[in-house]
């Protein structure tokens, strides 16, 4: 079994930056692909980036690139997601998602397995 913890959400100003962070405990070693997505209630979840550990291939939202980046720490089974130009719309609950089959960057939320409890991000402006 695998966990994810999230941690690192926060009320911020519009422009500031963040960094969440996923932490991968159980059978993390398995894990070939993490990704974040994020929720507003009432929509649908999206995607918002994505890594394969052995490689570090990546993959963004059209909405984030640029200003958000993934990244993993293999020996601390961490992935980060650095959130820079933060803007009111990306004001979400962010989730931290992984799997063990997947080997390239995936957008669709049902491919992962294993998810983590969601962290709040507020934006204002």
């Amino acid at each position: 079994q695998v966990s994810l913890v999230e941690s690192g959400g926060g009320l911020v100003q519009a422009g500031d930056s963040l960094r969440l962070s996923c932490a991968a405990s159980g059978q993390s070693v398995s894990l070939y692909a993490m990704g974040w997505f994020r929720q507003v209630p009432g929509n649908e979840r999206e995607f918002v980036a994505a890594i394969i550990r052995s490689d570090i291939s990546t993959m963004y939202a059209d909405s984030v690139k640029g200003r958000f980046t993934i990244s993993t720490d293999n020996a601390k089974n961490t992935v980060y997601l650095q959130m820079n130009s933060l803007e009111p719309e990306d004001t979400a609950v962010y989730y931290c998602a992984a799997d063990t089959i997947i080997r390239q960057p995936r957008r669709t939320w049902t491919d992962y397995r294993y998810w983590g409890q969601g962290t709040q991000v507020t934006v204002s402006s």
